[in-house]
């Protein structure tokens, strides 16, 4: 700094020096600039002084001009003792002491100038002794501290009232004195200042009293607060802080009790942010450690009580201590200690500070707080208040008035909610806060929940931009939290509020369920653990479930009903978990549960069905018993309880749909079962196998029909329940899913899910899935609205290529679709034009079906091979997968059935005296409007059914193209159309059989019914074996109709010939399928069919002892649940019931042990069996029992020339040894059935060519027409005479049943007839020798005669096989036997034997009885026979179709691969293995030779008989039948061929029957001729036979029982006669 006083200036002082310095301060101190001219004067007057100090200038000189300078400021006095002061601090300092004497004399100069007091003031003590200002410099020092003490440390502050009561007193009158009025804070707080002064009043004492007043006019916020602020202005700011801490440290002794206004002091100051929560919380107690040290107590307790609720307590000491024990604890919880956070949180929450009071609840564990009541209430009372806006905007429900919450004085208060994005700022996180302590405060519960309500049908309307949309979204994933955290949790701690329940639920039902389910998911398994309180409801919960369910009973059901449902409204989810694992342990408590749910609110039912589903699914519980062949009875329990909850009350079931549809996705089908109960208990739609046969033509009819007569419950009240179901299904589109993934689950349960089960579950499974879609299918045809079911299902094609959907289980979805087509398509027609003619609707109704199945048409194309549809066409395939039942035929008899009850219970109405008038009158008009529905229904299905029947008549034609053959079109008509819908449902079954009688009687070109039936009964043991356990009972009903048609046909030739005589279906040449020859003989006649049935009933037979002999579970289950199916119409034949008798009867003693289901079936079977015994009947009966059979002779004869001469006992013979061989054991009867198979498919190749080649055989076929006509009057006669007795009836349907055995014994009887007239005729001597040798054979054969039954069925079957020349050479042989033997008779035993003993002796009459009528009618005999035993030759080829008739049989069943009989190896293998050839072709040679003359001879002798034996005895033409029946059923594939046939070469035959043809070319005329003369005579003896008594026909019957036995006798000889040669 520049020094403002030069050098010069003191060297010349005196002369100018002086005077500048003068001017220099003049300047400096009339500067304007205060500050500068302050500092300037400063320096300049310690620069003057400094100079002087220095000895520069003299003392006096600066004296004198500081004198001067002095007046120019009046601080100059104070400048110059601050500049002697600074220099006395730098002078001190100095070591020389000439300056510091200089000093001291510049300042005695100028003390004239400063006074003392500022020079006392300023300068050091010692400087002030020095300069003589005082005495002592020490004395001085000592005398400022005792000042400076008085003053700063002694001041008179009074802080306890009493000191300075006048002050206080003043202070508090101040405080307490009215404010209403224009005092202000200010005011008083300038009177406080001057108290404080006047009185030394202590300022932290005047702050403390300034609070209490405070807490004592808390209403006074707005005159405290601003004075407490201006207040702290003068205060430190944590003395405040410091004050109240002190204030709570005051009450925290044990047994003090913070006061509230004390804790609302606090809030309002920390709202107002005059304090800070850090510093008071610290100040209060208990500590946090503490707080969470106690939560973990409490939650400690809580698991003990819990688990003190389950112990199980035995005696009554351990419950008195347990209550001794709850006293203690109550005691110890009654007083807990004062919790000041807890409290300020408290007072926080009501002035409504939330910001603090959220920073409070943060340091504490969750819920902690809230737990406590007057917190939750707080808190509660603060959310009322920020909702009210909103809440009177859009929560108030119409009508309600409600109370109006006032706001919150003060304004840092939270916002209210005008909104609902508002709503989600503030309150949800003050519920959030409050969790399940929302329970203290029910109305703020409704509150919340309408609020949501609201907020649900706002957010559900559309029409909001898309950031309001994300708006709502967020909002809506906040409600759902608040649900789940805070409004479930509630509602278990409330006391069974009812109407917060209902209430919540007006809420949850805007919810989608799948929603909902997650939120009771969460609320049953995770919010009760969150909570100690609500582990403790939970436990007390679970044991007042267990107290009720223990003493639920059928007779309390409503006083335990009443119990449930309070205890449901709080926890429902608990309760009805412990209810559901009850029923899967006791299905007993099912109706009674069901019936005490009625008290339940509508969210419990919706608990309880999340419940169910989540039972369901427990991934714990195995869905199969330890068996693994049965469904689990826990899953049948719930299942059961689903059906019967749901359809008693009104609960949601989309969740439950949609778990078995997710189930079904997965490929899990055990769930089916309840899909299965809720359809069945809802809509009232039965799916069993047990249904009657009234109950199921019932079915056939229309709804009213079917709810009155066809389900075994009647049922009522279904309307709303299946509305609801229905509903449940089209909201969530459910309808089509479910069936697609049931129809395709059935083939996955078997490929996909059966891997490792065991068969029989997987057999279960699979009905169920099957049954279940049947069921489902049914409720939805006839539950949808047609506009609803059309637009669901998709059509055929789509339905099964891109589905994949079984054809089957695709058309029974679509065919309710194609009535409901063709029916609105008709209507419109109808309408259209008003023509009411019959003829005018049908002829609507034929276009109506045309339009709507042409699509169908062309779509079912695609879902097969282009090959299949050569055969039948696309229309008859759609046509026959299109109709049911209800469009085949009117069901009168159930109408009628149903109309007779009606009346009835009319008749009972009227009868009934104590009924009232009114109800009488009510029940009446009931019952007469059932009946007029009923009656209507029929009449409406009458007229549907003759359209629909003129439809098919017109359709028929184009049906079955047979582009390949008839054998063919069946298959395929078989394979595609009959066998997979048979076994679809029971119905559907019946509908087959039906169809397939109604193409038969519609006379549709290229179907030939005899093949058709052939195939359905030859070969049932791979279709029964390949069923499931429903599957087999479905198509035994399918069997039991179609026997029913066939046992109709054969019962009664009449009813044959008119139903079957002329048409197409019983031509029995297949020829190209151009030419249709209605040729009389090509049908197949009423006696042949009666064989054909017989074979059928054989057929069977044969493949029921199969199956029921493998020891395969489901073989034997299948074949008895059919065979108990067709009871009524098989086994009708004697033997063949025994046959399966024994059978059966073993297998009751087998699987007694074993296998107790299979016993069980088996058991039920027999006894049935036994029962049906009186009504069967013998075999002859079945199928011999009047001379007409005959007309099977000519069939027989067929097989061409070689047969011409040859012997008629002969062949007969032959044909009795193959019967006699088929009785064999059930088990060779299985193994032969496989080899037969190839042999008869290279017949069958050979045969349709086949006509005989006998020339009589066109004469023949005339005298057998005449011959059927008078047999037919003959045997009615016998009809009628049986029909008396009891079993005739059924013994007449079954004609076929016993004919086995018994014919087996006529067959033999007949060869022995037979070769009596041989012997009678004449022979050439080369017969002669012949005979001679054949006697010696037959000797040495008697002794090896009781050779096994199975070598002479081997011998036998070989002979069958030889040429038919040799068989006539047999045919003599036996006959000299005969007569060698005498009587000797050897039975031939066979399992299929008829087990009727008959005595010798009978025998021995009856055979002399037969061979009186033998020796007359031997002509006949030969006759009819004649060629029989060729049959096995030739591949047949003959001109004349007149014979054909049986033969055409046999191809019937060759042509079906299926197991034939010994028949189907005559036209194979002839030779015996045992022969060489060249041997064998000698041997022909003389047999035909051999047979030619005794033809001859033969013809000319019967001639004569015949003419003189007309009158006389008849009985021969009798017994000729019977053999030719034993011949037709050998050919018809009846009898059994052996084991032996197997091994015999196929590469001879083809050879012999070359030789063979050639030597039958040239016979053939002979014979021709001869068999027209025989033909006459047989005409001419049946004539007679007409004539012949009753009495007549029981003898020959006798004869013919007797002979029986020395036929077989006979055909053992032949067969060691054979082998000799």
């Amino acid at each position: 700094m520049a020094a403002l006083l030069p050098a010069e200036w003191i060297k010349n002082w005196e002369k100018g020096g002086k005077n500048e310095f003068v001017q220099l301060c003049r300047a400096l101190s009339e500067n304007k600039n205060h500050d500068v001219g302050f500092r300037d004067i400063q320096q300049a007057l310690y620069e003057l002084a400094y100079h002087v100090v220095r000895g520069n200038l003299k003392h006096d000189q600066a004296s004198n001009v500081l004198g001067d300078v002095i007046e120019f400021r009046e601080d100059m006095p104070s400048i110059l003792a601050d500049v002697f002061c600074i220099l006395d601090i730098e002078t001190s300092c100095l070591e020389e002491k000439n300056k510091r004497d200089h000093f001291t004399q510049l300042v005695l100069a100028c003390l004239y100038l400063v006074s003392d007091t500022v020079l006392k003031e300023r300068l050091d003590p010692e400087t002030l002794e020095s300069l003589g200002l005082i005495k002592q410099s020490q004395q001085f020092n000592q005398k400022s501290v005792k000042i400076k003490t008085k003053l700063f440390y002694k001041q008179q502050k009074f802080n306890l009232l009493r000191e300075e009561n006048e002050g206080y007193a003043k202070l508090i009158a101040e405080l307490g004195q009215d404010l209403s009025g224009n005092i202000t804070s200010d005011l008083i707080l300038e009177n406080i200042k001057s108290l404080i002064g006047c009185f030394n009043l202590d300022p932290n004492r005047v702050l403390d009293i300034i609070l209490e007043v405070y807490e004592c006019r808390p209403e006074y916020d707005d005159f405290f607060v601003p004075l407490i602020e201006s207040y702290m202005y003068m205060c430190e700011p944590q003395t405040l802080c410091h004050i109240l801490g002190f204030k709570f440290k005051f009450y925290q002794d044990p047994s003090g009790e913070t006061p509230s206004s004390l804790y609302r002091v606090a809030a309002v100051l920390l709202q107002h942010n005059l304090i800070d929560l850090e510093d008071l919380y610290v100040h209060l107690l208990p500590g946090d450690n503490a707080i969470i040290e106690e939560h973990k107590r409490e939650i400690v307790e809580a698991k003990q009580i819990v688990r003190k609720l389950t112990m199980v307590v035995l005696s009554s000491e351990k419950t008195e201590e347990k209550e001794k024990e709850k006293e203690k604890e109550e005691e110890k919880t009654e007083k807990p200690p004062d919790n000041q956070k807890l409290g300020l949180l408290e007072a926080l929450l009501k002035i409504g500070d939330w910001h603090h009071a959220q920073s409070i609840m943060d340091q504490m564990p969750p819920f902690y707080s809230t737990s406590h009541k007057p917190i939750a209430i707080a808190l509660c009372q603060l959310v009322h208040v920020t909702i009210e806006p909103l809440y009177r905007r859009v929560g108030v429900p119409k009508g309600a008035k409600g109370s109006p919450v006032s706001s919150l004085p003060n304004k840092r208060a939270p916002k209210q909610a005008e909104s609902f994005e508002e709503l989600r700022k503030e309150v949800f996180n003050m519920l959030c806060y409050l969790g399940p302590h929302l329970s203290h405060d029910p109305i703020l519960f409704a509150k919340v929940v309408r609020l949501g309500k609201a907020f649900m049908k706002e957010f559900q309307s559309d029409g909001s931009k898309q950031e309001d949309k994300e708006k709502m979204e967020t909002l809506f994933s906040c409600l759902l939290s608040i649900t789940d955290q805070v409004l479930l949790p509630s509602l278990s701690l409330m006391d069974c509020n009812a109407c917060m329940s209902e209430e919540l639920w007006g809420m949850f039902k805007t919810f989608p369920y799948q929603y909902r389910y997650r939120l009771y998911g969460q609320w049953k398994n995770e919010t009760y653990n969150s909570h100690p309180l609500l582990v403790k409801v939970k436990a007390q919960t679970i044991d007042r479930a267990k107290y009720i369910m223990k003493r639920l009973t059928k007779e309390n059901v409503k006083p335990s009903g009443r119990q449930i449902g309070k205890l449901s409204h709080s926890n429902p989810t608990i309760l009805f978990d412990y209810i559901l694992s009850q029923i899967q342990k006791y299905d007993n408590l099912i109706t009674p549960v069901v019936d005490s749910l009625k008290y339940l609110t509508s969210l419990n039912y919706d608990v309880l069905a999340y419940c169910i589903i989540e039972a369901l699914a427990n991934p714990e519980k195995e869905r199969m018993k330890h068996d693994d062949t049965t469904i689990s009875s826990w899953l049948q329990s719930l299942a059961s309880f689903c059906g019967a909850i749901f359809r008693k009350y009104p609960i949601e079931l989309a969740g439950l749909l949609q778990y078995v549809a997710n189930q079904l996705k997965a490929g899990k089908s055990f769930d089916l079962l309840i899909l299965k109960e809720v359809v069945q208990k809802m809509a009232g739609i039965e799916i069993t196998e047990e249904m009657t046969m009234e109950q199921l033509e019932a079915m056939t009819g229309g709804e009213q029909l079917k709810a009155e007569g066809g389900y075994f419950g009647q049922i009522r009240n279904t309307k709303k329940s299946s509305q609801r179901l229905k509903d449940a299904l089209l909201d969530h589109d459910l309808a089509l899913p479910l069936c697609l993934l049931m129809a395709q689950q059935r083939n996955g349960v078997v490929f996909q899910e059966g891997g490792e089960k065991h068969l029989k579950l997987v057999g279960k499974l699979y009905d169920q899935c099957h049954d279940t879609l049947v069921q489902f299918g049914g409720f939805l045809a006839s539950n949808l609205s047609t506009e609803d079911y059309i637009k669901r299902v998709p059509s055929i094609d789509v339905l099964c290529n891109e589905f994949h959907t079984p054809h089957d289980a695709a058309f029974f979805l679509s065919r309710p679709m194609y009535a409901h087509h063709i029916s609105s398509k008709y209507d419109e027609l109808k309408k259209a034009e008003k023509g009411n003619k019959q003829q005018h609707k049908v002829h609507k109704y034929i276009t109506s079906c045309e339009l709507v199945m042409a699509p169908v048409h062309e779509a079912v194309i695609s879902l097969h091979l282009p090959k299949v549809w050569d055969d039948i066409s696309p229309q008859f395939y759609a046509t026959f997968w299109s109709l049911t039942m209800y469009d085949l035929a009117v069901p009168h008899s159930s109408y009628d059935r149903e109309v007779n009850k009606l009346k009835v219970q009319m008749k009972a109405i009227d009868d009934n005296q104590e009924m009232p008038p009114n109800k009488k009158k009510k029940e009446k008009e009931r019952c007469t409007a059932l009946q007029d529905k009923l009656l209507e229904e029929e009449k409406k299905q009458l007229e549907h059914v003759q359209r629909v029947l003129q439809r098919l008549k017109l359709e028929k034609d184009n049906w079955l193209l047979a582009k390949s053959t008839k054998n063919e079109t069946i298959t395929k008509f078989l394979q595609l159309c009959i066998f997979p819908r048979c076994i679809f449902s029971a119905i559907d079954a019946v509908y087959c059989a039906h169809f397939v009688e109604l193409v038969h009687q519609q006379k549709t070109p290229n179907f030939s019914t005899l093949l058709c039936y052939d195939r359905v009964f030859s070969d049932i043991i791979y279709t029964v074996a390949s069923c499931t356990e429903n599957e087999a009972s479905r198509y035994g009903r399918f069997l039991c109709c179609m026997l029913e048609t066939v046992t109709r046909w054969h019962s009664d030739r009449v009813i044959y010939e008119k139903e079957c005589g002329n048409y197409p279906g019983f031509l029995t040449i297949l020829r190209a399928t151009g030419f249709d020859g209605g040729n009389k003989a090509d049908q197949l006649d009423y006696e042949n069919f009666r064989h054909v049935v017989h074979k059928w009933h054989y057929k069977l037979t044969k493949a029921s002892v199969h199956c029921l002999e493998t020891g395969e579970y489901t073989h034997i289950r299948n074949i008895l649940i059919v065979l108990t199916k067709i009871l009524p119409w098989y086994p009708k034949v004697l033997n063949l019931g025994q046959a399966l008798e024994r059978r059966v009867h073993k297998i009751c003693q087998e699987e007694k042990e074993k296998r107790p289901d299979l016993y069980a079936l088996a058991m039920g079977y027999s006894g049935q069996l036994k029962s049906r015994k009186p009504f069967m009947i013998p075999e002859n009966e079945f199928h011999h029992k009047d001379p007409p059979a005959r007309n099977a002779v000519p069939a027989t004869v067929q097989n061409g020339p070689g047969g011409a001469g040859m012997p008629t006992s002969l062949a007969i013979n032959t044909v009795r040894l193959e019967e006699g061989a088929t009785e064999e054991t059930a088990d060779k009867l299985k193994e032969k059935s496989q080899g037969v198979v190839k042999v008869i498919n290279k017949t069958v190749n050979a045969t349709p060519k086949v006509t005989t080649s006998n020339g009589n055989s066109a004469s023949n076929s005339k005298i057998i027409k005449e011959k059927d006509d008078k047999e037919k009057s003959g045997k009615e006669k016998d009809k009628e005479k049986k029909d008396k007795t009891p079993a005739a009836t059924p013994e007449m349907k079954a004609l076929g049943k016993d004919g086995k055995d018994k014919p087996k014994e006529e067959r033999a009887n007949k060869d022995e007839k037979a070769r009596e007239i041989k012997e009678k005729t004449p022979k050439s001597d080369k017969e002669k020798e012949k005979v001679k040798k054949e006697e010696k054979a037959s000797k040495e054969e008697k002794s090896k005669m009781v050779v096994t039954i199975i070598e002479s069925k081997s011998t036998a079957e070989k002979e069958r096989e030889k040429e038919p020349s040799r068989e006539r050479d047999l045919a003599k042989e036996i006959k000299s036997k005969e007569n060698a033997k005498g009587g000797e008779k050897v039975p031939v035993a066979g399992s299929l034997k008829s087990p009727v003993p008959r005595s010798e002796t009978s025998e021995s009459e009856r055979e002399q009885k037969r061979r009186k009528v033998d020796t007359h009618s031997s002509p006949s005999h030969s006759s009819t026979v004649k060629g029989t035993a060729v049959l096995p030759k030739v591949p047949l080829v003959s001109e004349n179709y007149s014979s054909s008739r049986i033969i055409s049989v046999h191809f019937l069943q060759d042509n079906l691969n299926e197991l034939k009989d010994s028949s189907a190896k005559h036209y194979i293998n002839h030779t015996t293995p045992t022969l060489s050839k060249s041997k064998e072709r000698e041997v022909e040679k003389k047999d035909l030779d051999k047979s030619r003359e005794r033809s001859r001879e033969r013809e000319k002798k019967d001639e004569k008989d015949r003419k003189d034996r007309k009158r006389d005895h008849s009985n021969s033409d009798r017994e000729v039948p019977q053999d030719s029946t034993k011949r037709r059923k050998e050919e018809n594939g009846t009898t059994g061929s052996s084991k032996h046939s197997k091994s015999e070469s196929p590469s001879d035959s083809p050879r012999l029957n070359e030789k063979e043809k050639e030597k039958n070319k040239s016979k053939s005329s002979g014979k021709d001729k001869g068999d027209s003369i025989k033909a006459e005579k047989m005409e001419k003896s049946s004539s007679g036979s007409k004539k012949e008594s009753r009495h007549d026909k029981e003898k020959t019957e006798k004869k013919e029982k007797r002979d029986s036995t020395g036929g077989k006798e006979e055909k053992k000889h032949h067969k060691s006669s054979d082998k000799h040669r």
